[in-house]
This record gives C-alpha cells, sequence and structure tokens, in this order.
C-alpha cells in the first residue's frame, strides 16, 4: 500500500567526353568536370567552347565540378569514403554518395525556393527509395530485441564484417544495461495504443512500462494502477535526474530497457525518433520524490545530453509527470482522447505527454548506443509507461542539436 509514502550536377563547361556516372515470446539476445586542356583545335573561343571537333586531347584535367572524370582510376576513392567506383561507389566526387549512404528523400526546397536534386545516394540504382515497414506480423508479447528494433523502424542489421550500416545488436536490459534474463510482460507490441493513438510509421509501435505494456482486455494486463515487474534495480550514473526544486529518491525499481547498438551510415549527420509518456503519478505526485522517468541515454554521450539522456524539455526537466510537456490529461491543453481505452483513463486519473521528438547529433560511420529506459522511483506503485516508435536517420547536413520537441500529428 503506497498511503503518503508515494504521493536528422555536374556542370560541364566543356564537353569532349563526358561520362556521369507473462511471458514473451522470441528470444533475448544482446546481441566530372569540364577539361582545361589547350587543345589545337581552330574553334574561335577561349575553350568554354560547345565546339564539335574531332580532335583527341590526352590531357590529364584538374576537375572539381563534380561529374565523373573519364580519366578516374575506378580502383581510387577520389572523395575519401571509403569506397571506389569497382567497389560500387556510383559518384565518387560525392562523399555522401556511396554503398554505405543512406537514401536521402528530397521533400523540402532550399531557403531561396528551390528544390534539390534527387539523387541515387546509396548507389542502389533508384531514386528516392527508402526501405519499407519491417515490422508486420510482430506480436504482442514477442520479446525478441531484434523485433523491438524493428518495431521502431531499426530494420537494417549490419553486416558481420562491420562494413556497412544498421543494427550491430540488440538486447531487452535493466537500466544500468545488465542482463534481464525474466521475459517480461513490461515489453509489449502494440498495434495501438488504446483508442486513438496509432504507430507514427510502420504497423506496430514499442511499449516498455515499469509497470505492464497492456491495455485492458490483453492477456497480461495489469488490471490496476500498480503491478509489480522486475523489482529493484541500480540506476545508470547521474539518475534518477532530480527536477529542479523537486527532489527524488535516488531508489528505481520496476526498471526495464531496450538497448540497440548501432553503426550510423556514412552520410548521417544525426538522428532521431519519437515516443510518448504515460503515468498513474499525475496528477497526485508531480514534483515529489516519486516521479518515474524515461531516459534515451545514448554512448557515447553527444554534446549536449545530460550524462548521456538526450530525451528532456527546455528546462533540462527529465521525461516524468514533472516535465513541460505533460498536455494529456482532465482539464490539459489536449483534453483525454489519448488515453482512452489504454487504461490509463480506467484504473485511475492520469496523464501523458503528447507525440515528442528527441534528436541528436552522430558522425557518419560511427558506431554508438542508445538505451532506451524506464523506472519507477522511490517505490513500485503508480506505474508508467512510454511508447517509441518512428527512429529516423538524418541524412541532410548540418549538425543537429540535442533537443526534445512535441510535434503535430496529421
Amino acid at each position: 500500500m503506497r498511503f503518503s509514502i508515494k504521493s536528422l550536377g555536374w556542370i560541364l563547361t566543356v564537353v569532349f567526353i563526358a561520362v556521369p556516372a507473462s511471458g514473451c515470446e522470441g528470444a533475448n539476445e544482446p546481441f566530372a568536370e569540364g577539361d582545361s586542356d589547350s587543345d589545337s583545335d581552330t574553334d574561335s573561343d577561349s575553350d568554354t567552347d560547345t565546339d564539335t571537333d574531332s580532335d583527341s586531347d590526352s590531357d590529364s584535367d584538374s576537375d572539381s565540378d563534380g561529374d565523373t572524370d573519364p580519366y578516374q582510376d575506378p580502383n581510387a576513392d577520389d572523395d575519401g569514403d571509403g569506397y571506389t567506383p569497382n567497389e560500387g561507389d556510383c559518384n565518387d566526387d560525392d562523399p555522401n554518395v556511396n554503398p554505405d549512404a543512406i537514401e536521402v528523400i528530397v521533400d523540402e526546397p532550399y531557403e531561396d525556393g528551390g528544390m534539390p536534386e534527387p539523387a541515387d545516394e546509396d548507389c542502389d540504382g533508384e531514386i528516392d527509395n527508402p526501405p519499407g515497414p519491417c515490422d508486420d506480423g510482430i506480436a504482442l508479447d514477442d520479446c525478441d530485441p531484434m523485433h523491438g528494433a524493428k518495431v521502431i523502424e531499426l530494420c537494417k542489421t549490419a553486416s558481420a564484417d562491420g562494413t556497412d550500416w544498421g543494427v550491430v545488436s540488440a538486447a531487452y536490459v535493466r537500466a544500468d544495461g545488465a542482463a534481464m534474463t525474466t521475459p517480461s510482460p513490461q515489453i509489449g507490441v502494440q498495434q495501438a495504443f488504446g483508442t486513438n493513438v496509432l504507430p507514427m510509421d510502420g504497423y506496430n509501435l514499442l511499449a516498455l512500462s515499469s509497470g505492464n505494456a497492456r491495455t485492458p482486455g490483453q492477456a497480461d494486463a495489469c488490471g490496476s494502477l500498480s503491478c509489480y515487474g522486475t523489482g529493484a534495480g541500480t540506476a545508470p550514473p547521474g539518475f534518477p535526474q532530480d527536477t529542479p526544486s523537486c527532489s527524488g529518491s535516488t531508489d528505481i525499481n520496476d526498471d526495464v530497457a531496450l538497448e540497440v547498438t548501432l553503426r550510423a551510415p556514412s552520410n548521417a549527420v544525426g538522428f532521431s525518433f519519437k515516443f510518448r509518456f504515460y503515468s498513474f503519478e499525475y496528477p497526485e505526485w508531480v514534483c515529489t520524490s516519486f516521479n518515474d522517468q524515461f531516459i534515451a541515454l545514448v554512448d557515447p554521450p553527444p554534446v549536449g545530453s545530460i550524462n548521456g539522456n538526450i530525451s528532456f524539455d527546455s528546462m533540462t526537466n527529465p521525461v516524468s509527470v514533472n516535465i513541460a510537456y505533460f498536455e494529456v490529461c482532465s482539464g490539459c491543453p489536449l483534453g483525454t482522447a489519448d488515453l482512452a481505452g489504454t487504461g490509463f483513463d480506467t484504473w485511475d486519473d492520469a496523464g501523458a505527454t503528447a507525440w515528442l521528438q528527441s534528436t541528436a547529433p552522430i558522425e557518419g560511420g560511427e558506431e554508438f548506443t542508445i538505451r532506451f529506459a524506464i523506472w519507477d522511483t522511490g517505490d513500485q506503485a503508480w506505474d508508467s509507461t512510454v511508447l517509441i516508435d518512428d527512429f529516423e536517420w538524418i541524412a541532410t547536413g548540418g549538425t543537429p542539436a540535442v533537443t526534445t520537441d512535441p510535434i503535430i500529428v496529421e
């Protein structure tokens, strides 16, 4: 009983030769250019020519304009991206184009209003062909961590030789990364969460809970505001994170996490994912020692993270009932519609965030780990659930900042 204890063209200037070239299913295993030659033709132009003479020069021009040099060594990696033309690089003048890159969808104009020219960044012979969903047919109680990665749109598995991008390994673990040996209803693959909350991409979304990741009527549904799971846990260093002026407990319980090790595409500059946080803690236990938390812990930590965590609001409040984006509840800006059918509208009063998106920078080709973790702080009561979906690589240039912001669902 709780009582008061808890409350991201080539320009042909000269043309002679141009070549454009309570249990879970599944295993839980960690797991060109223009010539600059001085030919002897009789044309009157100053070698910005459009002549049709048939001279046969053998100059070794030094181009910088981006088309494929007809004299380029097919075994040389001219753009330094790790691939030669003979190894599949379809544009060896652009380091963002090679078989280890991810396709960039052209859907936004430049600042001047012009649209970028679509390109085949991954050299598969097709332009703007992103992969489709990969999470169809995964069961509610599936606890295969590689399937969990697919649910959040991490579809591609990295090769065993370590040369290309994708998921290197995945595991369901405790908050500190320790092995989670017992299959648990704290993990759920949901086709929808309640009546009104649908996946942001694909067929499913991933639910992790400090109670049971189930809705009323599903097998292993909690039936109450409190269900017990993994028990006492160990928080990662620096956590639980206190909200300014709201000191919290240092003990955590019923912690569960999906940990994925990823290798970024060669042209990636960052990544993002979407999530929502639901809690029975709201509103009674705001700014108390019992606030449950969700973190997205990245290793190595990106610049701008808090102890590696990239999910927090503009005031650095951790994701809990104290976050500024708690907008779904009775009397809240977004009302209660997104609580319907979730159990958070039935077993007690509760609240939730809107869909939020966390973004962080990454180096192309870098290998890193993300641990999506949730826990109950201070005791095992008044459970919370996080929904995670729509992981995306950012490959549009620049350096994304670490941010978490509400998104508009159309």
